[in-house]
């Protein structure tokens, strides 16, 4: 590749949306954000990775004492927010925009890279019936279970996501693509975009 690009993926739980975008990372050659952001994320604030991990995609207070290493940060007696933990993610987000090509999966990171001419912003979903078979498959429970499970988690990204963008996650108006993985399966899908990222100019 010639140019920088960053490729930022929304998604519907039980999409694929993170096979997807760990399918392009593997096309592209460059490395896929998600779980090793909140680890990034933790090593440079010096925070404990649990504290991030019971943050991820959901707002909520968190105790100093309750998750914060003694040894780092004394007796200390306030109140960390999400602004905080969300300010402090978005400066690794930037970061990793700034020094190479990658993929960001979720994390509101369109919206904080909404400045950068090089990204593309994806949302990747699926009709419920297919999504509600892959999460009963995946964690091996009914159809029922999964649709709860399924709801829940995308309530909590939707709630995530609204509240610090001042947006509405999932409307089609906030990407650049909207695409149902269930149409081109895993592979394809990550073709397509792949290929619209090319025909848009962010990608050679």
């Amino acid at each position: 590749m010639e140019k920088r690009i960053i490729i930022n993926v929304g998604r519907q739980f039980g999409s694929g949306g993170r096979i997807v975008a760990q399918k392009i990372g593997d096309k592209l050659g460059i490395k896929v954000y998600d779980n090793d952001l909140i680890s990034k994320a933790a090593e440079a604030s010096g925070f404990s990775r649990y504290l991030f991990r019971k943050s991820d995609e959901k707002r909520s207070l968190f105790s100093f004492n309750s998750f914060f290493s003694t040894q780092n940060f004394g007796q200390a007696e306030n109140y960390v927010n999400d602004n905080e933990l969300f300010r402090i993610q978005s400066q690794v987000i930037r970061t990793i925009a700034d020094s190479e090509s990658a993929v960001i999966i979720g994390r509101c990171a369109d919206y904080i890279l909404r400045d950068l001419d090089c990204t593309v912003d994806v949302f990747i979903c699926a009709p419920k019936e297919v999504r509600k078979r892959t999460v009963a498959e995946r964690i091996g429970t009914t159809l029922e279970k999964a649709e709860e499970v399924m709801n829940k988690t995308d309530r909590k990204r939707e709630t995530y996501y609204n509240y610090f963008t001042f947006g509405n996650w999932g409307v089609a108006s906030n990407y650049d693509l909207c695409v149902d993985s269930s149409i081109l399966g895993i592979d394809g899908t990550a073709d397509f975009i792949i290929d619209f990222a090319k025909r848009a100019g962010k990608l050679k």
